[in-house]
């Protein structure tokens, strides 16, 4: 992340700052400090010279991951509470109003590091802090834990994972991602596994649940936003076809139902893709598939049965034709893959491609989603706009027949080829539309 060779180190005030033994010490005793802490950390000494605006670093330190601004002000609060630096007349962190902070001791001693640090007891201190572990209750504690954590694995200590129980084992799991090089932690083959592997899910959904309804979220709108788009290019069509009965009503009302459509199947996919990424880290892809498929199958099933239910309730017309939770599964799945295919990240984690990387991913998971979207019009499967076809028939007077659209394409009605166009044309917007919505970063105020 940084520019200091590595084998510097930095001492100021009673304080010894590592980057290449990641350490931070209070004389002869080390203070934890979870990863990305530390790394801000080194980031503002290094550049002390000068105030470090937030969009730099949220690049430098969370250039992986997409979080909100909190995440910055606890790191800066954490690390004033290690240093014992008060906010309001402070000696190292100075916020730097609209703009960042910017580390203020003048007296910064640079150094080869190339004698060892501590006292030596460190990984002993960690290990007894680790042997009883509880599951935490406050940010205060984890970041504790974690610091211990974080000691056991950076020192190598594999021979003493025995010693501790399974929510420090869980704690060991979830920290090893956050640490280059680190060693494998198996939650199985104790007597207690079970326990481990639920403290480990609990851990990660508690942690997660900011960073996924922001990414879900996205998802959710970029398919909406597909879905405007696909309904406004359909209502284009069907005004100025061949044969059009359309009026201008179709304008607004066929964007509606797109946005609602598209709307509603990225909540299932997206939210899938997001928990996937967030809480299953070994087997991503697998994960990626399995939960976005997962994710569309249930509301596309739930939004089928609540529809035909209510449209057969109401008029008595049958509505089992039109597609629900299996339509919802393939696409989700295909999404899924398209998008793991084209963002392998290294140990699992959560994507975050920038700028055309970002839209060449996003256009990846599209072509995935077109494709199943033909198969599945070949296989005389309904997506959305031929699901609206199809009710379009049954209700005599509609407007929204896409019979414009099949005779631009040669066809009377629509037939295999209509339905494969359409079909594969609005599946392409949908997964990117979900994809796109996913990866977006938020703009962090000044």
């Amino acid at each position: 992340m940084t520019d200091t060779p590595r084998r510097t180190r930095f001492r100021f005030a009673e304080f010894t700052l590592s980057p290449s033994r990641r350490l931070l010490l209070r004389g002869d005793t080390e203070i934890p400090l979870i990863p990305r802490y530390f790394d801000l950390l080194v980031l503002l000494v290094e550049r002390r010279n000068e105030a470090v605006n937030r969009e730099e670093i949220f690049d430098k330190v969370w250039n992986d991951v997409i979080v909100s601004d909190g995440a910055m002000t606890q790191a800066i609060r954490i690390l004033r509470k290690s240093l014992g630096d008060p906010a309001k007349d402070p000696r190292f962190i100075r916020t730097v109003s609209r703009h960042g902070y910017q580390f203020i001791y003048d007296d910064i001693a640079e150094e080869p590091d190339l004698t060892p640090m501590g006292n030596g007891d460190t990984l002993e201190q960690a290990i007894a802090e680790l042997m009883d572990a509880e599951p935490p209750t406050s940010e205060e504690d984890e970041t504790r834990l974690r610091g211990a954590a974080e000691t056991v694995l950076r020192l190598g200590a594999e021979e003493d994972l025995s010693r501790i129980n399974d929510v420090a084992r869980a704690l060991l799991r979830d920290v090893r991602w956050d640490l280059a090089d680190s060693s494998f932690v198996p939650l199985l083959g104790s007597a207690a596994s079970l326990t481990a592997i639920r403290a480990l899910l609990s851990l990660r959904i508690r942690n997660t649940w900011k960073l996924v309804h922001k990414r879900w979220l996205g998802a959710t709108m970029g398919g909406v936003a597909a879905g405007i788009v696909g309904g406004t290019l359909g209502a284009l069509v069907l005004l100025v076809g061949p044969g059009s009965r359309a009026t201008s009503s179709v304008a607004i009302a066929l964007p509606l139902v797109g946005a609602v459509v598209g709307g509603l199947g990225a909540l299932g996919v997206g939210g899938g893709l997001a928990w996937a990424e967030a809480l299953v880290r070994s087997y991503r892809m697998t994960a990626l598939i399995f939960l976005g498929g997962a994710g569309g199958g249930l509301v596309g099933g739930l939004t089928h049965f609540v529809g035909r239910f209510t449209i057969e309730g109401l008029f008595g017309r049958d509505l089992s034709p039109v597609g629900g939770g299996f339509e919802g599964l393939v696409l989700g799945a295909a999404i899924g893959a398209g998008y793991a295919w084209a963002t392998p990240v290294e140990g699992g984690g959560m994507a975050t491609p920038r700028g055309k990387a970002r839209w060449k991913v996003a256009a990846a998971a599209g072509v995935s989603c077109s494709l199943s979207g033909m198969v599945l019009a070949l296989s005389d499967h309904h997506l959305g706009a031929m699901s609206v076809d199809f009710m379009a028939q049954i209700f005599p007077g509609s407007q929204v027949s896409l019979d414009p659209l099949a005779r631009l394409l040669g066809e009377t009605t629509p037939g295999v080829l209509t339905r494969t166009v359409i079909s594969s044309l609005e599946s392409l917007l949908f997964g990117v539309g979900v994809v796109a919505g996913l990866t977006k970063r938020p703009r962090h105020r000044r």
